[in-house]
């Protein structure tokens, strides 16, 4: 028997054992499974399913031929997005905004969580969770129209302030340079305290016999924070991280289409992925062009999958307990 042969058999014997030990597992645990049938169906249907509209992006699509029907194009869907700017714009405008939105809004809930840990009121803790919490039920749709009265150029109060002091009004709807910061601002106050809750949870339950005997060695609550809390919450960190980095390519569709709308002026800076695939389904800024909206789809859903695996790889080689996968 050669090599080649063993080598064969080998494979064979170990698929083999693979699906006979998957076979045992789905009979010892079939109440799990079956209890987790739903959510799997769920994800087949509505995730899986539709994505063998994928290849929209590769066709010269029109409604009569349909999806399957319309001729084929190649790749001149990604050319034509790539060499009018487009898909160079929206995509460095995604990323800079979610960047902003990671980063910033990390810090923001980290701190929060820490700050409202070291407050020993049950009452006003609560109180203070509840009033951070709020924010994050109100929709974008009532946070857009705030903010038309916030930013307006004559009625604004932004603007009516900056009157009284004897300040210029500044046309905030036609200033692109202004909305990074102003989306970043909007998204840490309506996201901060749910993500606050989620590294609270995560501080809550380190041993608290660490902390004493930390402070019986002389450490102030800056160190315990910064040798204690901080290192403990940092697997929780590393994972929300992870999906947030996985969402990288995927705007805040809501809030910026809410509160931008169809400003044209704004678009430098606040024109993303979604916004744009949004526009070309409806025909308006994209001509109703939906290969064009499947190509931009399908440049997101690669570009965030293959970010996953550079991030998870990242994190696993210095902690593997603190990847994903």
């Amino acid at each position: 028997m050669n090599a080649i042969s063993v080598g064969k058999e080998k494979k064979s014997k170990k698929g083999q054992g693979f699906w006979r030990e998957m076979l045992r597992d789905l009979s010892r645990n079939r109440a799990l499974y079956l209890l987790a049938l739903p959510a799997i169906a769920w994800f087949i249907i509505f995730h899986y399913i539709p994505m063998t509209g994928i290849i929209i992006a590769f066709k010269d699509y029109n409604v009569i031929d349909g999806i399957f029907g319309s001729p084929w194009a190649g790749l001149r869907n990604f050319e034509f997005l790539i060499r009018s700017g487009i898909l160079r714009r929206v995509t460095l405008n995604t990323l800079f905004l979610n960047a902003l939105f990671l980063v910033f809004g990390l810090i923001a809930q980290v701190g929060i969580a820490l700050l409202i840990n070291e407050v020993r009121n049950k009452y006003f803790k609560r109180v203070s969770q509840g009033v951070l919490l709020l924010p994050f039920f109100i929709s974008w749709v009532i946070v857009g129209t705030i903010s038309l009265y916030l930013f307006g150029t004559n009625v604004g109060f932004l603007n009516t302030v900056r009157g009284v002091f004897g300040l210029d009004p500044i046309n905030w709807y036609q200033s692109p340079q202004y909305w990074p910061a102003i989306l970043t601002i909007s998204h840490i106050w309506k996201s901060i305290g749910w993500g606050s809750i989620i590294y609270l949870a995560a501080i809550v339950s380190v041993d608290q016999e660490i902390y004493e005997s930390a402070q019986l060695d002389g450490c102030n609550k800056i160190k315990q924070i910064r040798y204690i809390t901080l290192p403990c919450i940092t697997p929780t960190i590393s994972i929300m991280m992870l999906l947030a980095i996985g969402q990288i390519f995927y705007g805040n569709f809501g809030m910026i289409y809410n509160m931008v709308r169809q400003n044209i002026l704004l678009f430098p800076t606040t024109d993303i992925i979604d916004t744009y695939v949004f526009r070309a389904l409806r025909g308006g800024g994209g001509g109703g062009q939906f290969a064009m909206a499947g190509a931009a789809g399908f440049v997101q859903s690669t570009m965030g999958f293959i970010t996953v695996l550079i991030a998870n790889k990242i994190v696993s080689k210095f902690n593997k307990d603190n990847a994903l996968f």
